[in-house]
């Protein structure tokens, strides 16, 4: 090991960024009142739809 391979634990931390917090939505942005909305993610789409019971299913 080099000395350009060792880290040193003080500044270990300040290398890594800090982990950013995902993002959170609420259902109801999404789906706007409707009970499903298609989503387009890599040429493909999907279905996200609420169901009766409340609950979310995504659907290719």
């Amino acid at each position: 090991m080099t000395s350009a391979d060792s880290v040193d634990p003080q500044n270990e931390d300040k290398a890594r960024p800090e982990p950013r917090a995902a993002r959170q939505l609420e259902s109801q942005e999404l789906l706007r009142g409707e009970r499903e909305v298609l989503i387009l993610h890599s040429g493909e789409v999907y279905r996200l739809r609420l169901t009766r019971n409340g609950k979310l299913i995504l659907q290719k």
